[in-house]
């Protein structure tokens, strides 16, 4: 599994190609505004292709390369997944608040779509009007929940943003025509590729953490006897482990891959640590993010990230980037349990990497 995360063991610059590619081959990259080190997607690609431009994501997305939307949360997806996610868009959708702003504001539907249409990609800030004030996580405006339901239901797509603030375009002007018109596949064909990819980019991956992978609904009943037909086809295999736990999926080939991952600070939202029961239940390692919590509640920092060497979790590092003076700041550095070995190199290894990356000229350990 830390294998097939294809981690970069040295310095390495990316082009646009490298970051399409990454994005396919990882399936899904997640999302996230917290910026103390880096944007949660900008860590997870770059831990594998290395430094790409900050323009990148955005381009790849205006001229539909990829696309954003839900998977294992907001990800970046591969531009072919997008007949499959409108099987999502033409559901119920994803939160509750997205229905209602449609049924309390859908006057408001056309006139947002004529806007852009007329006047291209458009923010929430370029629309009037305030949140009710009720609940602040999602204290939108009329308009922004629109564009947020819009959003959901594939209508529009988001481009680019400006501070993390989305940038809207209709999806028939970014979406190409191929994927755009071709047809909804059936469930049973989208759950079956959505396996494939899982394990795929995963490596190994129970029922549970394929589902934990897309944060599939329906539970075992939707999807076991698709992992059950795809074996018997050979195109997954199915192996069991001597710890007498959930059985996993491999690609057909079944070949355990055996290549230690190079020491890597791994992005707290990055693929590898998804799901925390396989997590505890392959390294003894117990996923915590602390960010959300006060700061005397936390055990570990607040920015913290993982420490993976060959195949193992050696400690967490709570990390803070200083852009202006130019600083990667390891604040704190806790070793697993019973590590053996040096870790402060490779702790020292692992962020003169990420430094580099960054693009920050000195390294505080």
């Amino acid at each position: 599994m830390v294998a097939s995360q294809g981690y970069a063991a040295r310095f390495r610059r990316a082009s646009a190609d490298d970051v399409e590619g990454a994005i396919r081959r990882l399936s899904a990259v997640q999302l996230d505004s917290i910026s103390a080190v880096d944007r949660a997607h900008r860590l997870t690609l770059g831990s594998r292709i290395g430094a790409f431009a900050d323009t990148v994501v955005s381009d790849l997305l205006a001229t539909g390369r990829v696309f954003e939307y839900w998977a294992h949360e907001a990800c970046l997806l591969p531009i072919e997944l997008w007949p499959h996610m409108r099987r999502t868009m033409q559901g119920k959708g994803h939160w509750g608040i997205f229905d209602r702003a449609l049924r309390e504001h859908g006057e408001l539907v056309e006139p947002i779509l004529a806007r852009i249409r007329d006047e291209g990609p458009l923010g929430s800030r370029a629309f009037e009007g305030q949140g009710p004030g009720v609940d602040a996580m999602w204290d939108w405006k009329p308009a922004k929940a629109i564009l947020e339901a819009l959003w959901d239901r594939g209508d529009l797509v988001i481009i680019g943003r400006r501070s993390f603030q989305r940038s809207y375009e209709l999806a028939e002007r970014v979406i190409p025509k191929q994927w755009l018109d071709a047809p909804v596949p059936t469930e049973e064909q989208t759950l079956r590729t959505l396996a494939l990819l899982a394990v795929e980019a995963r490596g190994a991956l129970t029922e549970a953490a394929i589902r934990e992978h897309w944060r599939l609904k329906g539970g075992k009943a939707r999807l076991h006897h698709h992992l059950e037909a795809l074996v018997d086809e050979g195109q997954l295999s199915k192996v069991d482990v001597d710890d007498g736990g959930a059985p996993f999926y491999l690609p057909p080939a079944g070949e355990l891959l055996e290549t230690p991952a190079p020491p890597t600070l791994v992005c707290p939202f990055d693929n590898l640590v998804w799901d925390r029961p396989l997590l505890e239940r392959l390294f003894g390692f117990r996923h915590l993010i602390e960010v959300y919590k006060r700061e005397h509640e936390r055990q570990y920092g607040y920015y913290v990230l993982p420490l993976v060497a060959g195949d193992k979790f050696v400690g967490r590092a709570d990390v803070k980037a200083d852009r202006v003076e130019g600083a990667l700041r390891i604040k704190r550095f806790t070793p697993e349990p019973k590590v053996r070995g040096n870790v402060a190199d490779k702790l020292e290894r692992a962020a003169a990497k990420l430094a580099r990356v960054l693009g920050l000229e000195r390294l505080e350990l």
